[in-house]
């Protein structure tokens, strides 16, 4: 362990970077409550998107990390904003009518339009906590609801009153004129119509603990800020929430970063240091817009776990968080081949490569092996030219090309063989586009059928390819199943015909037998496909069968 930790203090994987700067917290003494803590933040408005799951994901990293350069224990929790006013209709979900008629309510007085459970705010809740236990994340669930009407907030709410003032000062700085007039950092709960208000406070009475304010008809009311009949506007609950947990670590999107000097004031203010903070930058649909829990564009966990594992969405989330990246369906082939890559790659690393290393920081250091001797990418193509219906006839070719590969043996590539026919259904074959070959392609592709299982025709265009380079290279061994041999053959045959670039040459064999305009290392493509199958589908190209 203690060479695990040193290591750990100088690596340059994000994750641990962040958790040192977390514990540089404590480097005189150790937290007064005993832990360190991890928080998250959620605002069930919507149906909880992709975005809310890499936030809880990356936190755990951050968590795993410090858990190895630390000996303090940690507790991550997960925070619901649920006591939010229903601001817009979200427009993913039924009954628009019916929650129009509850506008401005929390969320979790709003009934739930899916009529499953008590209010929309608890069936966001539900949604968001099924999806982070498909992960098996070690976190605790807190409700706003609960902590401002149990009380729990009620010492924190009654220092905002006492306080008021010195918060007010920092809040007016940043509001428009207009929005100053009528800003206060309390939102009264309506006690006749249940609605959040937003609503000039005419009096904050600290020693007593209450707001008095006109409602929206002109009546007056006085209200305790406690006991959930008041809630805090949006960016002092952030901070007051802080200082309410101690929390010592949270991250939050860019749009957030601007207010980031706020949420530290306020949380200072109001007794407590502000967390180290972490800002990622922002996932986009497959336009450049940003996601959004309300419009539900870009891609939910539920839709990515249909074509792949949880691991691979775990692997995009690590990726450069502090880069924008596009979020949808086409990015997901990579994500699932890099991952496995970086996990076949990770036993021969040294202690400093594997702490750098994604499957790491995915795992918890606990690594598995890798079984895909198949890459995705592979099996789509696969799936493309056998017109495959179901993985069984997927294992038919992958047991010609690796006869020891089982099921049971290699979970991973069963797994990725019933996804990549999903995928190929839904994705690719839908957008595939044959074209016939020119006379220039025509001619090599003839000539790669005649090539193909024909050793001296093989080994002579191989050996033509050398003259031509000028290179006094040994032929290499005949060995119909081996990837490098086919793809020597495919080479040799781009150059001799002349190709320049030879990218034109495998480009134009993916959009003539594949209808597309990317694919597969060809020679691995023959090994798994088969040498006889492969002419076979030369020879459909060469015919303008695929283009019909």
């Amino acid at each position: 362990m203690t060479a695990l930790c040193d290591a750990a203090m100088t690596s340059k994987a994000w994750p641990f970077e962040e958790a040192r700067a977390v514990l540089k917290r404590y480097e005189k003494a150790p937290p007064e409550k005993g832990y360190v803590l991890f928080e998250t933040g959620y605002g069930p408005s919507g149906l909880p998107h992709i975005g809310t799951f890499g936030e809880v994901l990356r936190t755990t990293m951050i968590r795993r990390a410090f858990q190895i350069i630390s000996d303090i224990p940690t507790r991550l929790i997960c925070f619901s904003d649920d006591m939010d006013g229903m601001r817009k209709v979200p427009g993913n979900v039924p009954n628009q009518d019916m929650l129009r008629d509850h506008l401005q309510k929390p969320l979790t007085r709003v009934p739930d339009p899916f009529g499953e459970f008590e209010s929309f705010g608890d069936h966001n809740n539900a949604m968001l906590r099924r999806f982070l236990d498909t992960f098996g994340f070690d976190y605790e669930f807190y409700s706003a609801t609960d902590y401002y009407a149990s009380g729990q907030f009620d010492a924190i709410l009654l220092r905002a009153a006492e306080r008021y003032d010195a918060l007010m000062k920092v809040m007016l700085a940043s509001l428009r004129d207009e929005r100053r007039e009528t800003y206060s950092i309390f939102l009264p709960i309506h006690p006749e119509t249940g609605r959040v208000l937003y609503v000039p406070i005419k009096h904050v009475d600290a020693k007593a603990g209450t707001v008095t304010f006109d409602d929206e008809t002109g009546r007056e009311w006085t209200l305790p800020v406690t006991g959930g009949q008041c809630k805090l506007q949006w960016k002092p609950d952030f901070g007051a929430r802080w200082a309410a947990l101690g929390v010592d670590f949270e991250m939050y999107g860019k749009d957030h970063s601007t207010n980031t000097p706020i949420y530290d004031a306020i949380c200072e203010i109001l007794g407590a240091p502000a967390p180290h903070h972490f800002t990622y930058e922002l996932f986009l649909d497959e336009t450049g817009q940003k996601i959004s829990k309300s419009s539900g564009n870009g891609i939910s966990i539920d839709e990515w776990l249909s074509y792949a594992s949880t691991e691979s969405l775990s692997y995009f989330m690590y990726l450069k968080p502090k880069t924008a990246k596009r979020l949808y369906f086409d990015v997901i082939p990579k994500a699932v081949d890099e991952y496995h890559q970086q996990l076949a790659a990770y036993p021969s690393q040294t202690p400093e490569q594997q702490l750098a290393n994604p499957v790491w920081h995915i795992h918890g250091g606990d690594v598995p092996a890798s079984t895909m001797v198949v890459p995705f990418a592979m099996l789509l193509n696969l799936a493309s030219v056998s017109a495959a219906e179901d993985k069984a006839r997927l294992w038919g070719f992958i047991n010609r090309y690796a006869p020891d590969a089982s099921p049971e043996k290699n979970p991973d590539l069963d797994q990725a063989a019933g996804f990549a026919i999903r995928y190929f259904n839904d994705f690719v074959k839908p957008t595939r586009v044959f074209r016939l070959p020119t006379d220039k392609e025509r001619a090599a592709m003839e000539e790669l059928v005649a090539c193909l299982g024909d050793e001296a025709r093989a080994l002579d265009v191989i050996a033509r390819k050398n003259a031509q380079e000028g290179k006094d290279t040994a032929l290499p061994e005949v060995d119909w199943q081996d990837d490098e041999f086919l793809q020597s053959i495919v080479f040799a045959i781009g150059k001799t015909h002349g190709f320049d670039p030879l990218r034109d040459w495998f480009a134009g064999l993916y959009e003539v037998l594949l209808g597309a305009s990317q694919g597969p290392r060809f020679g691995g493509f023959i090994a798994l496909y088969g040498i006889e199958e492969t002419k076979a589908l030369i020879a459909q190209g060469l015919a303008g069968d695929l283009v019909a």
